[in-house]
């Protein structure tokens, strides 16, 4: 009789797969020429606020050297804006353009018309199934 910790073992290598392969398909639907770092980071920025860089590399758990390259990069294509401190004359603030948003806008309607086509080849069962398993997915995701 298999155990309950096999069972949880054989379900957790199951979803880190299936999770795997969906995250890595959703990447592939971007229509940005970004790389997945320089994405990230103007996302951060598009959902908390304009940043100094140091608090951008803290929330994307990179090292400031690193971030000061991407959010340089990002400037230079004009999704990001670069402004003084407005007290501290040593760091920059940096904020998400218009342009950066509609990148991020037209990233995210591709990626979901890919995910709700695939949705419509399942069957009512399956998506009710999603549907219970969307939230626990969160929760995990944010554990």
């Amino acid at each position: 009789m298999e155990t309950e910790t096999a069972r949880e073992a054989e379900l957790a290598s199951a979803l880190r797969l299936s999770v795997m392969r969906l995250s890595r398909r959703m990447r592939q639907e971007r229509s940005s020429r970004l790389t997945p770092t320089q994405t990230s980071a103007l996302a951060t920025l598009e959902r908390h606020g304009p940043m100094t860089l140091g608090e951008i590399a803290a929330h994307e758990r990179v090292q400031p050297p690193s971030m000061t390259r991407v959010i340089a990069h990002l400037a230079v294509t004009g999704l990001v804006e670069r402004r003084p401190h407005p007290t501290d004359g040593r760091q920059v603030i940096a904020e998400v353009t218009e342009a950066g948003r509609a990148l991020l806008e037209d990233d995210r309607r591709r990626r979901d018309e890919w995910l709700t086509d695939r949705l419509a080849e399942l069957s009512l069962e399956e998506i009710a199934a999603l549907n219970r398993a969307a939230p626990i997915l969160d929760a995990l995701a944010g554990s």
